[in-house]
């Protein structure tokens, strides 16, 4: 258990926008939202890494880019060269979609050789940093088994990327408490976990946090916040323990 404030919740929160036909004006309404709230960084497509990083210079907000976003149906080289490219356009944490179809076969040697590459790019770029380049592993749990979940968190304690994390929120079902819980249990306490994906209200984001998600990937952010703020306010507190 520990004890949150308000901003310290703001600060789980990866502000989201990937949609295919957000204009630039989508993306400065969505950095302005990110600095307006304190989030810890806006989750865009690869494509929008430099507006959104230059938009954002100045600030701690991050710039978090969506490698082979949402399918993850690219090769490895493919998403080494995307991640390379978003760091090099201002990105500054990179979230990748795992190969499923590899996942699907069993190939683990694979998956583990695509997990080491990406989070390999990410350690290089950190280098001469005042912080790491974190990466994310997107595993897309609602098209998995319980045992497909388990071995991929098992691989990241192995290769240590910075998260997983349960979904792409673009498939058929999003983060559960009880996926939190299990991916928590195999990852090892050197790698994080994120929640995204269908995550609405007050309640369930507390819930996400309480199961061990210490980053919560939304486009609700700002009405979850508020929520909260209005309940600190009612209650005249300035932290909860979770």
């Amino acid at each position: 258990m520990s004890r949150w404030t308000l901003d310290d919740l703001a600060r789980l929160v990866d502000h989201t926008n990937l949609h295919a036909d957000a204009t630039e004006a989508d993306m400065a309404k969505l950095c302005d939202e990110a600095k307006a709230y304190h989030f810890k960084m806006v989750a865009i497509n690869q494509v929008q890494s430099k507006f959104c990083s230059e938009y954002l210079a100045g600030t701690d907000i991050h710039t978090g880019a969506a490698i082979a976003f949402p399918l993850g149906q690219t090769s490895i080289a493919a998403k080494v060269n995307e991640t390379k490219d978003a760091i090099a356009n201002g990105a500054n944490e990179i979230d990748y979609v795992v190969n499923l179809t590899q996942v699907k076969a069993g190939n683990w040697d694979y998956i583990k050789d695509e997990m080491t590459q990406i989070v390999e790019v990410c350690r290089e770029a950190s280098k001469g940093r005042d912080e790491e380049i974190p990466s994310k592993v997107i595993f897309e749990n609602c098209l998995l088994t319980d045992d497909e979940k388990v071995k991929l968190a098992e691989i990241a304690r192995e290769v240590e990327p910075t998260f997983i994390k349960t979904s792409t929120g673009f498939s058929t079902g999003g983060a559960t408490v009880e996926d939190v819980k299990l991916m928590k249990a195999h990852c090892g306490d050197k790698v994080q976990v994120k929640a995204a994906g269908g995550i609405r209200d007050a309640d369930t984001f507390l819930d996400m946090v309480r199961a061990g998600a210490t980053r919560i990937g939304c486009s609700a952010g700002m009405p979850i916040i508020d929520e909260l703020k209005r309940r600190f306010e009612e209650q005249g507190i300035d932290s909860i323990e979770l």
